[in-house]
């Protein structure tokens, strides 16, 4: 990967500080910026009217909202529906479809999600829903499908899972899990957050009814979006003014509408992997948009896989870290959001050394809570995690341990 061609597309990393607490949000591509100023110097009026700017404007975010349903291969555009976040997206779906479902109906939820795929379902107990939890093994820290497929029944009508962990950095396999939902009869609900910087999001190929990220992690705008099978969208209520009916997808689950200046800025992003694929395939004739973001996504796979093995081999060698999750870098397997523990010093206590070196890392839970309880780490302020993307370098990730041998 031409790393210099990519730190030249995010204006934030021309300044003395290193950014490696990612995964709470990483930097914004120029090109998202440049979109969004210009939104609102030339089409910042309500959609909807006869004047021309107007039906512009309507014209510009119709066709973002195309390019957006493309990135991910939705199959049609009414399948994304844009909201402010993940956590509120999936609130929204979580009060809208639990009016299909009937008391005794089940739930079932993880405890290595962002609480953002937890909470909405668990306080659907008011409503007498019953929720099971669908525990990590203790030993590998993996979800293991035996478990889900011993909490699966007839009466289970979704499954709440993550992509991949915000602490673990682990990629579940989606699309097994999904077949064994669709087998049980149930419907299967996905936090790609912690996933969608580093791998390409393909909901036909993952074959799942609903898949929900933040753009703000993933070089755009504080954004959020959800796929959802149209079929499913369509037989919901929605939450937006009475007069909408069933067929107003995906507005019915858009009260106030999207944003219109942030939703137009994710065509910097789309034109960042077409212009990433140029620039690094240019010797490949006309291929589908989609291709073109499998293979940027594979570019930047190797990159990460490459940073990520410097900091393991760091930190597998000293006996005093603890790593959380798989110990080795291998993109198949995780993404580069590492986390660990100290067994002198509290996860706080280092975080705070490594500020004054001017390198951006993090500690806490990260709002899995139920993960980082049930495993006992509280009384250690949670993890250190260590959120890495494909535009950090080799040297920075050199200076990170560099700093690490200073402290730890």
């Amino acid at each position: 990967m031409d790393i210099d061609f990519v730190r030249r597309q995010f204006p934030a990393l021309n300044r003395d500080f290193i950014f490696m607490d990612n995964a709470g949000g990483s930097q914004v591509l120029g090109k998202v910026i440049e979109r969004i100023s210009g939104y609102l110097t030339h089409h910042n009026v309500q959609l909807g009217a006869s004047y021309q700017v107007s039906r512009e404007a309507g014209e510009k975010l119709a066709y973002a909202t195309k390019q957006v349903s493309k990135f991910i291969n939705a199959s049609r555009s009414e399948e994304v529906v844009i909201g402010p976040s993940t956590s509120m997206l999936l609130r929204i779906l979580s009060l809208c479809i639990s009016n299909q479902w009937q008391r005794g109906d089940e739930v079932i939820v993880t405890n290595t999600d962002h609480e953002a795929n937890v909470s909405c379902w668990t306080d659907l107990k008011e409503k007498g829903i019953n929720i099971k939890i669908w525990k990590v093994n203790p030993e590998t820290l993996e979800l293991e499908l035996k478990d889900l497929k011993a909490l699966l029944s007839k009466r289970t009508k979704l499954v709440a899972v993550t992509h991949c962990s915000n602490i673990l950095g682990t990629i579940n396999p989606i699309k097994e899990i999904a077949k064994m939902v669709h087998k049980a009869g149930a419907l299967i609900c996905v936090d790609g957050v912690a996933y969608a910087p580093h791998r390409q999001v393909n909901v036909i190929e993952l074959d799942v009814d609903f898949y929900v990220f933040s753009w703000y992690k993933a070089y755009g705008p504080h954004l959020a979006v959800m796929y959802g099978r149209y079929n499913q969208l369509y037989k919901m209520n929605g939450i937006n003014h009475y007069f909408f009916k069933k067929k107003d997808v995906p507005y019915k689950f858009q009260p106030g509408n999207f944003n219109f200046e942030l939703t137009y800025s994710l065509l910097g992003l789309t034109e960042y992997f077409q212009e990433m694929f140029k620039h690094h395939f240019p010797q490949i004739a006309t291929i589908p948009f989609q291709k073109k973001v499998e293979k940027v996504y594979e570019v930047m796979a190797s990159h990460e896989e490459e940073l990520s093995g410097i900091l393991f081999q760091y930190l597998n060698s000293n006996p005093k870290i603890r790593i959380i999750g798989s110990r080795f870098s291998n993109q198949i397997k995780r993404v580069p959001t590492i986390s660990f523990i100290h067994s002198e010093l509290k996860s706080d206590e280092i975080v705070e050394q490594v500020d004054k070196y001017r390198i951006g890392i993090r500690f806490g839970d990260f709002y899995a809570k139920k993960l980082i309880q049930d495993l006992s780490l509280e009384e250690k302020s949670g993890v250190v995690r260590v959120s890495l993307v494909h535009y950090n370098t080799k040297a920075e990730v050199d200076r990170l341990v560099w700093a690490f041998s200073k402290i730890l």
